[in-house]
């Protein structure tokens, strides 16, 4: 079977040129190899230990094809097996990664990729990265530890370092060994420094970055940093002329003469870059003078005791339910009081019972009283034939509907109107 990359590259730090190399076997130890391969290349869960440096990216590539022998062939015979590949990586005994660690697989057909640069607080301490293997195809898994030792590196930090953005990258590609070597290939031409190494890669979204457009070619972008033990060259110092700033804050791109022997391979932002030099960095450390505001430190955090003795709440149960419901009886009693025992409201009560019968009384009385009949209800005499003529109402109509108008009557003061006569012969 071919061996997976790791064991040509060895230290990840070793294709560089830099860092701490893995020597090349020898014939007499061919044997303890050709073993240690099939343990790894068994089903057997096995360890892997890596020995990084502090300060220097860490690259670990998960490739799937050395995972796939953690599973049962395909069904098929005769077809090559390209089962979707997931990976999960965690501390042990945590739910996720270190701090300085990250991880990134594109797809499930693509291999994942372990990156970071450890601390200077992680030295010595055995770092025990649990991997597991998910096979979305048969939904197996399989698991492997990798054990990251970290070592302390003599050149660490590098007094001057460089962050470079490169714009037609993505952090998966910029990861490969290949195409991280010609880019420090690049910045050794510029530079001229005697020890270089890449410090860290950040992709663009982990800094607030957008995600691109779904065109082809168009990429996230990645972060850079290198360290050097000389000072920055001049081309990366004309990223600080005034022209080139004011360039770069009217949104144009500024004039760099070593951009040509970037351009070829990779497009670097100039107005992103960063130059830190450590040797000029004064401490900004101020002793915390103790006074108005400023609270004592109280140290180290200390958790209670495990054999806490146990307390009686009977007594606060009591008090919390019985003085409410004091409170409320005392309430209800003098509600009660007010209702029911006061005289005078016994006495406005009876007063409005009389009132009441009094009304009753007096609207039947009104029904039955008599009322003298109006003299349109009266007999009267036809003005011209002198006949009786009945009332104009009936006797039995109900006097409180009975109109109050009168009829028309021949008074003594009135003036006759003459009547027609009839003509007849003389």
């Amino acid at each position: 079977k071919q061996l997976p990359r790791w064991w040509e590259l060895g230290d990840p730090c070793a294709w560089t040129g830099q860092g701490r190399g893995t020597p090349r076997m020898s014939p007499a130890t061919t044997g303890t190899f050709l073993l240690t391969v099939y343990t790894i290349f068994s089903k057997v869960h096995s360890d892997r230990n890596v020995y990084p440096s502090a300060g220097v990216l860490f690259v670990h590539v998960l490739e799937r094809e050395y995972f796939k022998g953690e599973f049962p062939p395909y069904p098929k015979p005769g077809e090559i097996s390209n089962d979707p590949i997931t990976f999960n990586t965690n501390l042990m005994g945590y739910p996720d990664r270190p701090g300085w660690l990250r991880y990134i697989q594109r797809t499930p057909y693509s291999d994942g990729v372990l990156y970071g640069s450890p601390t200077a607080e992680n030295v010595g301490k055995p770092t025990i990265i649990e991997i597991t293997a998910y096979n979305r195809r048969t939904f197996e898994t399989a698991r492997h530890n990798l054990i990251i030792n970290i070592m302390s590196a003599e050149d660490f930090p590098l007094p001057y370092q460089a962050e470079f953005f490169i714009k037609n990258m993505n952090v998966e590609e910029m990861l490969a060994s290949e195409v991280l070597g010609d880019f420090l290939g690049a910045v050794k031409n510029v530079w001229q420094p005697e020890r270089l190494n890449a410090i860290n890669i950040t992709s663009a979204l982990d800094r607030g970055g957008r995600v691109p457009l779904p065109i082809n070619d168009m990429k996230e972008g990645v972060y850079v940093m290198v360290g050097a033990d000389v000072p920055f060259s001049s081309c990366l110092r004309e990223v600080e002329n005034p022209q080139n700033q004011l360039r770069c804050s009217q949104e144009m791109e500024p004039v760099i003469t070593c951009d040509k022997k970037f351009r070829t391979q990779f497009y670097i932002d100039w107005c992103k870059i960063s130059l830190v030099d450590k040797t000029k960095q004064v401490s900004t450390y101020q002793e915390v003078i103790r006074g108005e505001g400023i609270l004592p430190d109280g140290g180290e955090y200390k958790p209670p005791s495990d054999s806490l003795k146990s307390r009686d709440y009977y007594t606060d149960f009591l008090i919390t339910l019985a003085v409410p419901s004091a409170v409320a009886l005392v309430l209800f009693l003098i509600l009660a009081y007010i209702m029911c025992c006061r005289r005078e409201g016994v006495i406005q009560l009876v007063h409005h019972s009389a009132i009441q019968k009094s009304t009753k009384e007096l609207r039947d009385m009104s029904k039955n009283r008599e009322i003298a009949w109006p003299l349109s209800t009266l007999p009267v005499f036809h003005p011209v034939t002198g006949e009786i003529m009945p009332p104009l109402h009936a006797d039995n109509y109900e006097s409180t509907n009975m109109p109050l108008m009168q009829t028309q009557q021949n008074l003594p003061h009135q003036t006759q109107i003459p009547q027609p006569q009839t003509t007849g012969e003389y």
